[in-house]
Parts: C-alpha cells; sequence; structure tokens
C-alpha cells in the first residue's frame, strides 16, 4: 500500500539512478488547465496552489528520476471554449507528457476528445460521473461522483426515515448530472421525488422555485446540486423562507468558502464530503487521518487556509501522475496511461484508490463522509 509520503521519498531518492543521463536532463511536461479565476475559482484556485506548491517541492528535491517538473498552467476560468483551446496548445505546442486539471465537469469534458485523440494521460479534478462512464481510454478522475454523493445522501435519508425529497438543481454540468444521476439511484433506496426545480448558475435569486417546494405536501427533505456561488444563495433563500426539512448539499460545497459565502443559514446544512473537510475529527483507526492531517497542516501553513477537498483532488492527481510516471520508467505516454489504470492501494485526500480498467476513478462509497455543518464548521455526522 503505497501512500504519498512513501511517493515524495522515493521520487526523490530510489528511482533517480533508473534514468540516464540523457534523459535527466530533459524536465518532464505536466499540463494543467484549471478555473483559478471566474465563478468556479474556489475549486481552481486552491487546486492551482497544490499543483505550484508541490511541484516546486519535488523540484527542490532534485525532480523525480532524476528529471525537473515543469508545470505549464492555464486558467480557463471557467469557460469551457477557453479550456479546449488550452488543452490544444498543452497537447500540440507544449507538448506535454500528462494532463492534470479540469476543474469543472463543463472544462474537463471539453477536453475529453482532443486528450482522447492526441492520446494523452488526463486526470480530471471534475466531479460528474459521466466523465469516467462510459470508461474512456485515457481520461481519469480524482473526485468522487456525483452518484455516490446522490447514494451518500440517500442513505442518510433512510437513517432518518425520509422517503419523500424535492430537488433543486443548477441546469447545466455538474447540477444537471447531479440531478440525472440522483433519479438513476433513487429506486434502489425507495425515494419518490415530489418537487422537481431548476436554476441558471448565475441567477441571483431562487426564492420563486424553493416557495414551490415549500409549498408541495410531503416534502422531508431537499437536496440542491450546483456549485460556486449559487448553493450559498439557495441556502440563504431556503432560511430566508422558513423552510424546515433538512437540507443536503452536495460534495461540491466541500470548501469553507461556501460555508463564508451561506453565513448563519449554512448551519445544519447536510452534505457528504472527503475525509480531508474533518481531518482531526477522523477516527486514528482510520487509514487515511494520517495522510489528510499532514496535507491540512502543509497547505495552512503554506496559505493561512484550511484546504478544500478541491485542493485535495489535485495533490491526488498530481501524485497518481508522477507514481504512474515512476512505474512507467519514464514518460511514454501508453506506459503511463496503463500504469495509472493500474494505481491500487493508494492512500490520498480523498480516500483509498483501487482503479482498474472498467473503474477510472477507482473510490467506493466508503470513501465519503457524512458531515454537517456547525457552528461555521464541518462536523463528521457519520
Amino acid at each position: 500500500m503505497k501512500s504519498w509520503k512513501n511517493l515524495a521519498s522515493a521520487a526523490a531518492v530510489a528511482l533517480t539512478a533508473s534514468f540516464g543521463a540523457a534523459q535527466a536532463a530533459e524536465p518532464i511536461k505536466i499540463g494543467a488547465f484549471l478555473s483559478a479565476t471566474g465563478p468556479a475559482s474556489f475549486l481552481g484556485d486552491p487546486e492551482k496552489k497544490v499543483l505550484e506548491k508541490y511541484v516546486a517541492e519535488y523540484n527542490k528535491a532534485g525532480g523525480i528520476m532524476g528529471r525537473k517538473i515543469d508545470l505549464i498552467l492555464y486558467d480557463d476560468a471557467g469557460a469551457a471554449d477557453k479550456a479546449s483551446s488550452f488543452v490544444k496548445r498543452l497537447i500540440e505546442n507544449d507538448k506535454v507528457d500528462v494532463i492534470v486539471g479540469g476543474s469543472t465537469t463543463g472544462t474537463t469534458m471539453a477536453a475529453v476528445p482532443l486528450v482522447e485523440a492526441a492520446g494523452v494521460p488526463f486526470i480530471s479534478l471534475a466531479g460528474a460521473v459521466v466523465i469516467i462512464e462510459p470508461v474512456k481510454k485515457w481520461v481519469f478522475k480524482t473526485p468522487h461522483t456525483d452518484r455516490m454523493a446522490a447514494e451518500k445522501i440517500f442513505t442518510d435519508m433512510k437513517k432518518k426515515g425520509i422517503t419523500k425529497y424535492a430537488m433543486i438543481s443548477e441546469n447545466a454540468g455538474f447540477g444537471k448530472s447531479g440531478h440525472d444521476e440522483t433519479l438513476k439511484v433513487q429506486g434502489n433506496y425507495g425515494m419518490t421525488l415530489v418537487a422537481d426545480e431548476t436554476y441558471a448558475p448565475k441567477d441571483p435569486d431562487v426564492t420563486a422555485q424553493l416557495t414551490k417546494i415549500k409549498n408541495t405536501p410531503g416534502v422531508q427533505a431537499v437536496i440542491n446540486w450546483g456549485f460556486g456561488q449559487s448553493p450559498a444563495v439557495v441556502t440563504k433563500n431556503y432560511k430566508q423562507l422558513g423552510i424546515s426539512a433538512p437540507l443536503y448539499q452536495s460534495h461540491g460545497v466541500a470548501s469553507k468558502d461556501y460555508i463564508k459565502l451561506a453565513g448563519d443559514a449554512a448551519e445544519g446544512v447536510r452534505l457528504p464530503a472527503a475525509g480531508l473537510v474533518v481531518a482531526n475529527q477522523l477516527p486514528d483507526s482510520d487509514m487515511q487521518k494520517a495522510v489528510v492531517v499532514k496535507f491540512q497542516k502543509e497547505y495552512q501553513a503554506d496559505f493561512k487556509a484550511e484546504a478544500s477537498t478541491f485542493a485535495g483532488h489535485a495533490f491526488d492527481g498530481l501524485q497518481m501522475a508522477l507514481a504512474a510516471m515512476q512505474r512507467a520508467g519514464g514518460t511514454d505516454k501508453a506506459k503511463v496511461r496503463d500504469e495509472i489504470e493500474k494505481t491500487s492501494g493508494y492512500i490520498g485526500t480523498g480516500g483509498t484508490v483501487h482503479m482498474s480498467a472498467t473503474d477510472h476513478m477507482g473510490l467506493n462509497l466508503s470513501a465519503f463522509h457524512m458531515v454537517e455543518i456547525k457552528k461555521g464548521d464541518f462536523a463528521l455526522s457519520n
């Protein structure tokens, strides 16, 4: 079983001698396109910081296999057309060895046909299950899927005796995918959808939609699908309308930024999230605890803020890409792709990863924790 800690030490020492002098002179090129600015910046900004931080640390320690890492990073500002243009540049001009990035489902899906056609390994940082289903030869991802989030929420609802729920979702990208995946699995948990509303990601107010939900008989809980500022808008309007049914958000809000934006209205909101946001609350017996506690400390030391799960997604993507290169003995794209697919037993910030030819994410439902927002912080509530 390999953790990133083991990888870091191995990278600096053991594999340096396995490469020839000529190859040692050439940097490893890691491409990235992230939404570091714009409406998805609370995803992309920490992802950018993490990639830059750990690439710098690897280079300071001598690089990987005696080769420095050249990180080539573009900011797509959350726009799919910009993401597509930057990915073309990464492939054709920068000639990167692997791509780690794609903060959102929309920007990721804009890149998929390009990396598939060019044969470049790509590890996405976005959440929708459509990224890896059906399996795409060159595409992998680190975050838990929207389908998993729906299943975790329904599991929690069942414990509370809830069988009828309402849903409010963004009408595009991650929000639409989460909505559709929820409908696919609701029958497995005996759930019935009794109200279904949508909104645009930039809508400043969703009172009208929530009023319809409030006036629908039988609603026992509400699920919101979205990311960025819109879940905070939903949360504030929810409280303003005095809706008493529990509000569930997805892992798309697993960041302190959401709590800051929503303020007191976020109290009591429940969501599935990686153990990273409740690192110190995990039991000592949890194999992931040491990894996420260490990562949190390092992130806070450098950036004076708590690491979100999005920061962790970038960290895991970088570690798995570099580990694959080490096992492949270089940067041959086909060999690196094959080794990413063989990733097994990697304990990261998102859980323990076991990828395969039929699973290009490698996480199961046990990687999720149910958390509740209490006193302005995430509280473990499994």
